[in-house]
C-alpha cells in the first residue's frame, strides 16, 4: 500500500490497522468529536468521517489522527482533500441501498477513474459492493489495481442488518453479521495483492477472523454506537487492537496463542450484555 504516513503504512503492512467510522452521514460535530477523541486515546490508526469540508477542517484541527472521507462524488472528495483530508474512499453505499439503488462494477470503476484523475497523489480506497457476484468483485478489484487504487474495503449491507430472534446466541449473530465482509476478504486476498479493509458488522469477535481471512485492517462504526460512555468506547477499541495483535502474531509465528483476557473485562462484559439485547 502506497501510504504517505509511516505509522499508517506500518499498521497496514503488519495487518493491525483499525479504522473508526464516525458515521458517513453524521454531521453532528459534538458526536463526531466524541468518537474522534475516543479513537485517538485508544490508539486507532485513522478515522473515517462524512465528506464535508467544514467538518474535515474542524476534525483536522483537533486531532493528530489521519482523516479519511467517504463519498461517491469525486468533487466532494476533492474539496475535502483541499482542506486537509489525508485519504479518500469511494463508498458510503448504505444511503443508496436504503433507496433500492445499487451500483454496477462499471459505475464504480468510472467514479474511481474520475477520482484518481483529480487526486492522483492522494491515497484512494474503494468499497466493493457485496451484491456483486464474487467473480465480478475480483474483476473490479483487478481493474482498480490497474488504475492505481491503493486499497479496497469489503462490505455486507444485507447480513449486517439482518434481524434475528432472541434464541440465537450473541456469537452466532456477531459472526453472521460480518460473514459477507469476511467471505469477500478471504477470496479477494487469495487472488489479488491489494490491501483489504474488512467492514460491515465487524466487532471484537469477528475482527481477528477478518485478519485471518486476509484483511490488513478492520473498520468499526455502528458497533460503537451501542456503548454508553467514552471510557467504554476507548477500552473497546483498545481490546480490539489487542485481539488483532494476537491474531497477527499467531499468523506470523504459526504457533498457538491463548487469547489474553481483556484488561477491562468488567466494561466489556457490560457491553456484551447490552449488545446481545441490542442486536436482536
Amino acid at each position: 500500500m502506497n501510504m504517505f504516513y509511516t505509522n499508517m503504512s506500518q499498521k497496514f503492512l503488519k495487518r493491525q490497522a483499525i479504522k473508526v467510522i464516525t458515521g458517513l452521514s453524521n454531521f453532528n460535530i459534538n458526536n463526531v468529536m466524541h468518537k474522534v477523541k475516543a479513537a485517538e486515546m485508544a490508539g486507532a490508526t485513522y478515522i473515517d468521517i462524512a465528506a464535508h469540508p467544514d467538518l474535515v477542517s474542524i476534525v483536522k484541527y483537533n486531532t493528530y489522527l489521519n482523516v479519511c472521507v467517504s463519498s461517491i462524488n469525486p468533487m466532494d472528495l476533492y474539496r475535502c482533500v483541499l482542506v486537509g483530508a489525508d485519504m479518500v474512499e469511494i463508498g458510503n453505499f448504505d444511503l443508496f441501498y436504503n433507496k433500492d439503488i445499487a451500483f454496477s462494477s462499471s459505475q464504480i470503476l468510472r467514479v474511481a477513474q474520475e477520482t484518481k484523475y483529480l487526486l492522483n497523489s492522494t491515497n484512494i480506497c474503494v468499497t466493493i459492493p457485496h451484491h456483486l457476484y464474487i467473480e465480478d468483485q475480483i474483476k473490479l478489484v483487478a481493474n482498480l489495481e490497474k488504475i492505481g487504487i491503493d486499497c479496497i474495503q469489503t462490505e455486507g449491507f444485507n447480513t449486517k442488518n439482518q434481524i434475528f430472534d432472541r434464541n440465537k446466541s450473541f456469537v452466532f449473530k456477531s459472526i453472521y453479521k460480518s460473514s459477507s465482509a469476511l467471505s469477500s476478504s478471504y477470496v479477494l486476498s487469495k487472488v489479488l495483492n491489494i490491501s483489504i479493509i474488512a467492514a460491515s458488522g465487524i466487532n471484537i469477535l469477528s475482527a481477528p477472523i477478518a485478519i485471518s481471512c486476509g484483511a490488513s485492517a478492520v473498520a468499526i462504526g455502528s458497533t460503537l454506537d451501542g456503548l454508553s460512555s467514552t471510557y467504554i468506547v476507548i477500552n473497546y477499541i483498545k481490546d480490539l487492537a489487542e485481539v488483532i495483535n494476537d491474531q497477527h502474531y499467531y499468523i506470523s509465528s504459526k504457533k498457538h496463542l491463548t487469547l489474553r483476557k481483556c484488561k477491562n473485562i468488567g466494561s466489556y462484559n457490560n457491553f456484551l450484555i447490552h449488545e446481545s439485547n441490542r442486536i436482536d
